[in-house]
């Protein structure tokens, strides 16, 4: 697949093409495929990478969904889901997508979202891309008056532990 097809395919994920190409950091997950009504692909994730039987939910209490699956993978387990278990402890639970004023305060703290670091299959972000956050930092930037919008549907229910459900819908980008 040429650059240019890969980029457009990303869309979801990468909210701005980008000039020069990234390596792609491939790494195994246990995962299989299914189809939707329409026919394109859905990945359903085992209980070990868990979207079986008691998944996580997401803020508005149903299925957790899919933050950013192509063609980098965010989220603590890299599986595209914004979840998180014991070992995870920054909270990566909030789907957001980024903007420049939030990698600069993220940057200004110390944490440089825009640096890649391909061996930890981080691509490194820009503005408008689409990536799973750290529920404290993301708690912050509101403080600040920065935080990034984000997706209800793709952020765990665990980031209520850490932010309002008033301060989530204030920045939603799929409230209906």
């Amino acid at each position: 697949m040429s650059w240019s097809a890969t980029a457009k395919s990303a869309a979801r994920c990468l909210g701005t093409l980008r000039s020069t190409p990234r390596p792609v950091v491939r790494r195994a997950f246990t995962k299989s495929s299914a189809h939707s009504g329409n026919g394109f692909p859905v990945e359903t994730q085992t209980h070990n990478g868990t979207m079986a039987a008691g998944s996580p939910l997401n803020v508005l209490g149903g299925p957790l969904e899919s933050c950013c699956i192509s063609p980098y993978k965010t989220g603590y387990f890299r599986d595209g889901y914004c979840r998180t278990d014991e070992g995870d402890q920054g909270r990566h639970v909030v789907c957001a997508r980024v903007t420049a004023e939030f990698l600069e305060y993220s940057k200004s703290k110390g944490n440089d979202l825009t640096r890649a670091s391909p061996q930890n299959s981080f691509p490194g972000l820009v503005d408008g891309d689409r990536w799973c956050l750290c529920a404290v930092r993301w708690r912050e930037a509101v403080e600040a008056g920065c935080a990034p919008p984000v997706w209800l549907k793709s952020t765990q229910a665990k980031v209520l532990e850490f932010v309002t459900m008033e301060q989530l819908k204030a920045h939603a980008l799929d409230l209906e």
